[in-house]
């Protein structure tokens, strides 16, 4: 797989590169200026399996809160800089574990320099941003329009700025919102590419419509073995980016742990509020260190059959449900002891 041929690049203490386990990431959208505010989301971010967190620097003020945030947080900090490299060398000097820019709009190729050169001097890896939406007019005027072919020229010709510069700790992103688009220019950028790729689909969307165009577009590029970070772009929480890639990778056989839950779609036979349960099991099971699958049935005439390939699972009757393990019925209980019945198994759990 290509995933297993790229450069391993250290951003913090995590590593990404060089078949490591695909990390996830997501961005602050707090004022990072507002010290407390950032520090509460990343850390909300972080139970919820955040393993990378950026935040915006638009302000030399941003630039230096980032070494308090990175004292009362965990995982490692992205600083992302547009237009002033001054911010991008204060954001590394106050502590970031690495640093995103288009080079393209940093300036001419002095400013790229400095850059380049203080993280040379902290070890900070850069990552090379390039947005459809931003592809700079030549490459547009070249292929008529925006293209894959044009993004992944794009970001070639930045990465070799900066390796022309001596520098090679480099992470590499080309998105789009226009999904076969971003699967077409991952797929040949992976093919010229040696260096680790951060695939998202940027401004997807909201949940609804944000969840399906990620799951389409990264299950496209991942299963291909392209790709070593994710983020899944959505506007509302942060936390349910984190959510989201975690299904996704987990779908996609690329992620393990977790409990993963499964429910029917509810059908004129369900007696109980299927829905409500389905996602009071869902936060329920959300930390508990299991690797196991959870099934959420609204029926006892169908739900021990179609629970039979889960671990174990729940189906509600009138007033009363059923535990079921393996397909098996375990035992009856009140419809009001349902929950807390599969809670006391998960926690007891033993195969």
């Amino acid at each position: 797989m290509y995933r297993e041929n790229t450069k391993k690049i250290r951003i913090g203490d995590t590593v990404i590169g060089g078949g490591s386990p695909i990390a996830i990431q997501s961005m602050t959208n707090t004022r990072t200026e507002d010290i407390g505010a950032t520090v509460g989301q990343i850390r909300k971010l972080e139970e919820a399996g955040c393993e990378i967190i950026r935040c915006a620097v638009p302000t030399m003020e941003a630039a230096k809160a980032l070494g308090e945030i990175k004292k009362q947080t965990h995982i490692p900090l992205v600083a992302d800089i547009h237009f002033d490299h001054r911010l991008a060398i204060a954001a590394i000097e106050n502590g970031a574990d690495k640093i995103r820019i288009n080079p393209g709009n940093i300036g001419d190729s002095e400013r790229v320099r400095m850059v380049v050169e203080k993280a040379k001097e902290y070890k900070v890896p850069i990552r090379v941003g390039v947005n459809s939406g931003s592809l700079e007019k030549e490459l547009v005027d070249k292929y008529g329009k925006v293209t894959a072919k044009g993004l992944v020229e794009s970001a070639l010709d930045k990465v070799s700025m900066i390796e022309d510069f001596g520098y090679d700790r480099i992470v590499v992103s080309i998105k789009s919102s226009d999904v076969m688009m971003c699967v077409k220019a991952h797929e040949e950028l992976a093919k010229k590419c040696q260096y680790p790729l951060h695939v998202g689909i940027t401004e997807a969307g909201t949940l609804l419509a944000g969840n399906i165009k990620s799951s389409i577009g990264l299950g496209l590029i991942l299963n291909q073995g392209i790709g070593d970070t994710i983020r899944v772009s959505l506007t509302g929480d942060p936390t349910e980016e984190i959510k989201s890639a975690k299904i996704i990778l987990k779908t996609l056989g690329l992620k393990k742990g977790g409990i993963e839950v499964v429910s029917c779609p509810t059908c004129g036979r369900t007696k109980i509020d299927l829905i409500g349960l389905a996602n009071q099991v869902e936060n329920m099971v959300a930390d508990i260190p299991l690797d196991i699958k959870v099934a959420v049935m609204g029926c006892v005439v169908n739900g021990p059959g179609e629970a039979k390939e889960a671990d174990i699972g729940i189906a509600g009757g009138i007033g009363e449900g059923l535990l079921i393990k393996k397909g098996q019925i375990v035992k009856k209980v009140k419809e009001e002891e349902l929950l807390e019945t599969l809670r006391q198994e998960l926690l007891n759990w033993n195969e």
